[in-house]
């Protein structure tokens, strides 16, 4: 199936327009034509090599929406016309007690990513800044009309990053919730536990991100260079959700957590943390990560945002400005999310 999107070809070189080719459709498969694909910071990470995990000739782009075009025989889920999401992952192993569990992010075997990462047989993957996608149905997710299609699209990621955590470590009422940092993901994270019930605290070093930091839904924001306002919620936390990805201190936060409390890191700094043990051994502190979630949760995000209107701060660009868009995001200059309008994609 031909196809047409924009790739980097090494990681100082600017993404530019590129041709190739996507599987054929088979039985079980969905064809999404793609109308928006948002930015993640995880796509320059990648473009750029910061992970050194990269393969070249890359398509990035996992935060896709768009209508189906076309589904397999075997499908039933879904007809054309539908609209339609593929987030971070397009296959897993699908026998391992964690993909039969629907926890197919955990796949034993490893998941398989929609972009900069290889199938199982070998060929290479490309992501959403394209025209179009194919995969297994089993990844392909079901989008409600009511929503605004563009800022749904960061919800793929941005959206179940958050989302899982929060839903595993029971958020909720009675439970006291902070989220570090009010970007991409924290405008989530702050979203989701508010909307959830609990008593959400944002923690941010820019005093200009209060007045946000209250629109969505902040019980309480601190700007954690006021010393004397962080201390103040020491031990009081069940939990704390670190949504940032530059490098910083996780120990201030471990020490506001409670007896059993959890802190749970869903950005990913350069540079490893580094973790006094004096801060977790007290009050039986822990430390933790979260992915994605599996197929079966990222539906239920979905329908939950459909439920409670819930979707991503976001502001539209083209695929002519992508440099300067991940510029701009490198700066943390965007409120919350970049979507591209696939739309301006040249025709292939």
């Amino acid at each position: 199936m031909k196809s047409h999107g924009y790739a980097a070809h090494d990681k100082t070189s600017a993404l530019v327009p590129f041709k190739f080719e996507r599987r054929d459709p088979g039985p079980n498969d969905v064809v999404v034509d793609i109308a928006y694909c948002g930015i993640c910071h995880s796509d320059i990470h990648q473009v750029r090599d910061e992970w050194k995990n990269a393969i070249y000739p890359m398509v990035p782009g996992h935060e896709i929406v768009g209508h189906v075009s076309k589904v397999g025989s075997a499908v039933k889920r879904f007809k054309e016309g539908d609209l339609a999401g593929v987030g971070v992952m397009v296959d897993s192993c699908r026998v391992c007690a964690n993909c039969k569990a629907g926890e197919e992010a955990y796949c034993e075997r490893g998941m398989v990513g929609t972009y900069n990462a290889r199938d199982y047989d070998g060929e290479l993957m490309f992501g959403g800044y394209s025209n179009n996608i194919v995969a297994d149905a089993r990844y392909v997710h079901s989008i409600s009309p009511k929503l605004n299609l563009a800022a749904v699209a960061p919800l793929l990621c941005a959206g179940i990053t958050t989302y899982s955590p929060l839903k595993f470590w029971k958020a909720g009422r009675g439970k006291k919730v902070g989220i570090v940092g009010l970007g991409g993901l924290g405008h989530m994270g702050l979203k989701f536990a508010h909307s959830m019930g609990a008593e959400t605290v944002l923690f941010t070093t820019s005093a200009g991100k209060v007045a946000d930091g209250q629109k969505l839904g902040a019980d309480e924001v601190v700007v954690t260079k006021d010393s004397a306002a962080v201390a103040k919620h020491a031990g009081s936390f069940d939990f704390i959700l670190d949504c940032v990805s530059a490098p910083h201190d996780v120990n201030q936060y471990l020490d506001l957590l409670r007896l059993n409390g959890t802190m749970c890191l869903v950005g990913l700094p350069e540079t490893a943390p580094s973790i006094s043990p004096f801060s977790i051994i007290t009050n039986r502190r822990s430390f933790s990560g979260s992915m994605i979630g599996g197929m079966p949760q990222t539906q239920e995000m979905l329908d939950y945002c459909a439920e409670h209107g819930i979707v991503s701060e976001i502001e539209m660009t083209s695929v002519d400005k992508l440099g300067e868009a991940y510029e701009r995001v490198v700066k943390g200059d965007v409120k919350y999310r970049f979507v591209i309008d696939m739309g301006t994609l040249p025709k292939g």
